[in-house]
Formats: structure tokens, C-alpha cells, sequence
């Protein structure tokens, strides 16, 4: 078995993200193509937003630090602060951070 530090992660990776010219950075904690589920970390420095992009598939958003903005295509959003756990759309969306924010994407892909 293993185990992984999440406030670490979130720690190191909020320094990255703050440091980078991007503002973001992120580390799949759990998972990847050849599993059913993953798991990735996501660190965004304030006021930094993932693109539009399309749904990978049954996923939520739990945030772990700051505040974030789940933006779906045509006008629906909903704000998380640390704490709360997010569905994220069937639709294409967004994910704006209103603060330094940090957040566990959980996707359950596709087969």
C-alpha cells in the first residue's frame, strides 16, 4: 500500500504554480490511463484559470485550499472554498482560482 501527504503535495505544488509562468501545477496522485480511476493535484496561483475544456468523464473537484470558480460552457458556475467537493459538468467548463487555490481532480475515465 501507499500513502501520499496531500498537504505536502499541495504545499510544494502551490510554490511551483506561484513560481511558474503559467501559474499552475499539478501532479496525478493516483492513476492514469491504465486504471479506472485518477487522481491529480492541482495547484493554481490567484487568478489563473484552466482553459475551456471538454468533461474526461465522471469527475468531481474537491477543494483543499482557496476558492475556485467551476464555470460550465452557456453560463452555469458555482464557487468552492476549501472544503467543498464540486461536480464538475457534463459540458465543457472552466476552473478559475479567485485565490491561490489547490484542488484533487477525481475523474473516473471512460472505457
Amino acid at each position: 500500500m501507499t500513502t501520499s501527504s496531500l498537504p505536502a503535495l499541495a504545499d510544494r505544488h502551490l510554490a511551483a504554480a506561484r513560481a511558474a509562468a503559467g501559474g499552475r501545477s499539478a501532479e496525478t496522485v493516483y492513476g492514469g490511463h491504465d486504471r479506472a480511476l485518477r487522481h491529480t493535484l492541482i495547484a493554481l496561483a490567484a487568478g489563473r484559470t484552466l482553459a475551456e475544456h471538454e468533461n474526461p468523464g465522471e469527475a468531481t473537484v474537491h477543494v483543499l485550499r482557496g476558492r475556485v470558480r467551476l464555470a460550465a460552457a452557456g453560463g452555469d458556475a458555482v464557487t468552492g472554498a476549501a472544503g467543498d467537493l464540486l461536480v464538475v459538468p457534463a459540458a465543457r467548463h472552466t476552473l478559475e482560482a479567485l485565490d491561490d487555490a489547490v484542488v484533487l481532480l477525481t475523474v473516473g475515465l471512460r472505457n
